[in-house]
Formats: structure tokens, sequence, C-alpha cells
């Protein structure tokens, strides 16, 4: 697709009206795994970082195949026209929870209960002359009990024989998820692929949450240039590559669903009301990754400011297992 085209479908994004809340995304270059067919596993949760609130845990089953270009919904998804172009489908589930558990009662000014499973496919098309890459995922799924949070929550609290959590009799009411996300980096240095520094946008929309954001992230270490193909990162596939990365981000959020309630079903216990919505939010992704020979293992962990008045920061950290199929 041209630049202009781009841009023009990036003002239409940013104008229209809800997008999605998942934690997890592996669409960045620091995510890159050097190779078209690979099977990843990603699990968050805040107990990496001593805590049990909001944003309490994500796992996404990851998989991508070339043959998932002809999923019928990867015909949905941008991609460049000259380049390279990864096709993939994930499996996600992600839980939210007040600052307590420990009450059935409704937690005023705290956030509220809240879980989404979805299904992403995602096409990651890199442009190689240009040293950027276009990222685009159609999500689909549902919020509310059918996503079964409350369900995840309670086996694991019985599993490390903590006490069982209250309150997900409140949590947010079944709902539709269905988003469209659009990431875009650009090259800015690359030192002998030892330092790298990228622009990073990205847009999401669809029926969960607004959110535009923009930044840079980086890669130190040693480690293959993500912009090249996978046909020359198989060359050197047994080699090992290590390097940490950042990349601090600010957000506009205009809706997010996992605070304020769906968009279609409207009763819910309690909700978020929309003018103490944190509109600007600062995140910041921060981790460490080994590549040896087919295997890919991350640690990383995650700073967010307040997403409402009467909320406060959180941290929360994850691990990434990748295979090289």
């Amino acid at each position: 697709m041209t630049k202009t085209g781009l841009f023009l479908l990036l003002l239409c994004f940013a104008c229209s009206s809800q997008a999605w809340a998942q934690r997890i995304d592996n669409s960045s270059v620091f995510k890159t795994v050097n190779s078209d067919c690979y099977f990843r596993v990603d699990y968050d949760n805040d107990y990496f970082t001593r805590t049990d609130k909001y944003y309490t845990q994500g796992i996404e089953l990851e998989y991508v195949n070339p043959l998932l270009k002809y999923f019928p919904l990867s015909e949905l998804l941008l991609r460049f026209s000259k380049g390279e172009t990864k096709y993939g489908i994930s499996l996600d589930h992600a839980a939210y929870t007040p600052t307590s558990t420990s009450t059935d009662k409704i937690l005023y000014g705290d956030r509220p209960f809240a879980a989404c499973l979805s299904v992403k496919a995602f096409a990651i098309s890199a442009d190689t002359p240009m040293h950027e890459q276009l990222t685009s995922g159609l999500v689909t799924g549902i919020i509310g009990p059918g996503a079964g949070g409350r369900e995840m929550q309670t086996t694991i609290h019985r599993w490390l024989a903590n006490p069982l959590p209250l309150g997900w009799e409140n949590q947010i009411q079944n709902d539709l998820i269905l988003n469209y996300q659009l990431n875009h980096e650009k090259e800015l240095l690359d030192l002998n692929h030892f330092l790298l520094i990228n622009s990073a946008a990205e847009l999401r929309a669809g029926t969960l949450n607004d959110k535009i954001s923009g930044g840079f992230n980086f890669m130190f270490g040693k480690f293959s240039n993500p912009y090249l193909s996978s046909s020359n990162h198989r060359t050197g596939s047994k080699k090992l590559s290590y390097y940490i990365y950042g990349q601090p981000s600010l957000s506009f959020v205009a809706y997010d669903a996992t605070l304020q309630g769906g968009v279609f079903d409207h009763k819910n216990p309690y909700t978020i009301p929309s003018q103490s919505i944190s509109r600007f939010t600062f995140q910041s992704d921060y981790g460490i990754v080994v590549c040896i020979g087919t295997f890919y293992l991350e640690y990383c962990q995650s700073y967010l400011t307040k997403e409402y008045g009467t909320g406060t920061y959180h941290r929360w950290g994850g691990i990434r297992i990748g295979f090289m199929l």
C-alpha cells in the first residue's frame, strides 16, 4: 500500500469510535521470531511485580504459518504491496480486578471486574528496502462472564492455596468484541545491528475501546535485522542472539469497555463513569530476549499510569516461550 493510503486509513480509524484493551501484543519488531512458521506461548501476571489488581493476568497462544494466508479473515488484513508478510492466529484471555478480591461487595471508586476472551487473525508485513513494518489484526470475541475470568482466577488461586477471589458477580456483563488494530514502525537508527531505534505508532478500533498511541522503541545487544525476510534469517537460524528492549509510549484513550462497560449491554452492576477516565496514559515496556537456534525466550515488565481518576499506576510482568517449526 502507498504511504498516502496508509495515512488516510490511519486518519479514518482515528475518527472512529471504539477499540480493544488487550495487554499482550507481539506486533513490535522487538518481538520478532525469525521464521515464518512458529508457535509461541505468552503469559502475563502482576504476581511478577508482587501485586494482585487491575490487569491481573493475560494468556495468549500464538501460531504463525504461511498457510494462514488462506484463512478467510486474512483477506481483511492490511499489508504492504511489496515485501514479505507473515500470517498468524492467536487465542487470548485477559482478566481485570479491583485492588481487593476479599469481598463480594462493589468497591466504588475502584476498577470493576472484567474478563476478555478473543481470537485474533493478524498479518506482519515488512518492507525491507524502506526498513519499516506494518502489522494489522482483526479480533473477535467476548467480554463478560462468558470469557471465564472468574473460573480462571479461582482455579489459579486454588492451585496456589490462596484465598478464593470474591466479587466476580459484579463484573462487566457479556458483550461483543470486534476490533481492528494497526501498528507501524520505521527504523530511525541502526548501529551495525547492535543498537536499533524505531518510531512506533498504534491505533485500535472496534467495540471495546478507542486508543491511539505513539512513541519509539529500541533494541540493544546481538540480534539480526528484524526487517529482513525470513529466508535471510534462516541462513543464521542456529546462531545465538540476545538483547534488551524498551518502548515508552503515550496514548489517547477515548473509551475502554473494561472500565465503562460494553457497547451494547449497559446493565452492568458497576462501571467507571466517562468523566473519570484518564484520557492520556503513559506506558513503558521493557524486557530481555534470548534466542538459541529455534528457541525463543523472553521476560518482560510493563508500567502503566492510572487509567481513571481514583486509580493508581500499575505494573506487571510476563514470560514468552516460542518454537520455530
